[in-house]
């Protein structure tokens, strides 16, 4: 009897093949059910920490992959359990679920016409940032993977995350509430990878940066005191709108003047200012909130030093007072160059080396940052324009739309870049 040896690099050469048909196959046969999960989600839209349809959708759809199921994780998060047939490292496949208090102006049969209370007012709802083609995407994921779970060394942890955009004044939530509960340990994650749709960028795109890549976003609010007084003797009071203009107006030079913009961008918005009850009364009291927006630690330090500095001394020179408190509400969301240069192959791969683009900066705000500080990771930004148009609309937006044909190339990175990452 003759035995014949196949070389290694043969075998390994015919698996890869088997298995990329099998998953062609597996995309093909999702893609549909993806589109319909979003559109549904999409109609039937929840608010952050409400999201109790959404997650029950998802346990559903996850239990009948035979993935094991928790809910009620940061109050509404669904967070799923796929074991591979061998042992091997932990990866994360985060998606966040809420919508927003917006009221769509879109015409499309699955527009939503929901409406809920938000901060004491009734509300339209909509997903008007994509979490639901997040929702669906990873929902698709879940099932390719659990088809191929035979060819998975390792473990992958699917997170469901509600409030993104912010829980209800006096609750927490989100992935700080999640990171909180343990989400990251047990088994603890040895990497994490997220996406967001972009309703400005084409589909069939994908763009990444490595290092820091959204703000750090902290809110902030002044007080002034000042003296009342009748609106034709100013000299009789101390005007604390005159001194609220003077502080902002001081902001603004620790952005012009005392940071390196061409390091990182850095923002101080002053968003709202409310004083005063007619028009001859020089009143009180002011209060102003806004923002801060950062993308390097040193600079947000600084930043954050140079206003508690400048606002009460501002205020003493025109001869009242003021105080400032500065919340954080989201870190930086930071790429891991190491985790990017790895995974920046399996991206080209699953949508061809032209369309995975680099870009700058955003200085919107993720709190998937909260998820890098617990274990490295790698979040990038989906197509969601369609084919041939020339106008699209801005996340947050009554007129926000996504083109559904963006949404299976989301499902094959994500499931591409976990079996490059744990089986390699």
């Amino acid at each position: 009897m003759k035995y014949y040896m196949i070389p290694v690099f043969l075998l390994c050469g015919l698996f890869a093949i088997a298995q990329g048909t099998r998953l062609e196959k597996d995309y093909s046969s999702v893609s549909d059910k993806v589109i319909e999960w979003r559109r549904d989600i999409h109609q039937y839209p929840e608010l952050g920490n409400r999201e109790f349809r959404t997650a029950e959708k998802i346990a559903k759809h996850l239990r009948s992959l035979d993935i094991e199921v928790e809910t009620g994780v940061a109050h509404t998060g669904v967070v799923g359990l796929l074991k591979g047939s061998k042992p091997g490292k932990v990866i994360a496949l985060r998606a966040d679920i809420d919508a927003l208090p917006v009221t769509e102006r879109n015409d499309l049969p699955f527009k939503s016409t929901i409406t809920s209370e938000f901060q004491g007012e009734k509300v339209g709802v909509m997903h008007a940032c994509g979490h639901d083609t997040h929702t669906a995407i990873l929902m698709g994921v879940a099932e390719v993977l659990s088809k191929n779970r035979n060819a998975i060394k390792g473990t992958v942890k699917f997170i469901f995350q509600p409030s993104e955009e912010g829980p209800p004044e006096g609750e927490e939530g989100g992935a700080l509430l999640m990171v909180k509960e343990g989400v990251m340990e047990n088994p603890k994650v040895d990497a994490i990878f997220g996406l967001h749709i972009n309703s400005q960028t084409p589909v069939g795109v994908i763009r990444y940066k490595s290092g820091g890549t959204m703000a750090a976003a902290q809110s902030f609010t002044i007080n002034v005191r000042g003296k009342q007084s009748h609106g034709s003797q100013p000299w009789s009071g101390i005007d604390p709108i005159l001194i609220s203009a003077k502080i902002i107006d001081g902001l603004q030079t620790i952005i012009s003047r005392e940071v390196n913009l061409t390091n990182e961008a850095a923002v101080i918005t002053v968003g709202k200012i409310k004083s005063g009850v007619r028009f001859n009364i020089i009143p009180e009291s002011a209060e102003m909130i806004g923002t801060i927006r950062t993308l390097d630690y040193d600079m947000k330090d600084h930043i954050n030093k140079r206003m508690q500095e400048m606002v009460p001394a501002i205020a003493q020179a025109y001869g009242g007072d003021a105080t400032i408190e500065i919340r954080d509400a989201t870190d930086i969301t930071y790429n891991d160059p190491d985790l990017v240069a790895q995974m920046l192959p399996t991206l080209q791969k699953a949508a061809g080396a032209e369309n995975v683009q680099t870009q700058k900066a955003i200085t919107g705000a993720e709190d998937f940052s909260y998820f890098q500080r617990e274990a490295p990771g790698f979040f990038f930004f989906l197509g969601g324009m369609a084919p041939g148009t020339t106008e699209s609309f801005p996340h947050h937006t009554p007129d926000f739309k996504i083109d559904d044909s963006g949404l299976l190339l989301g499902v094959r990175a994500l499931t591409q870049m976990t079996f490059d990452y744990l089986n390699k």
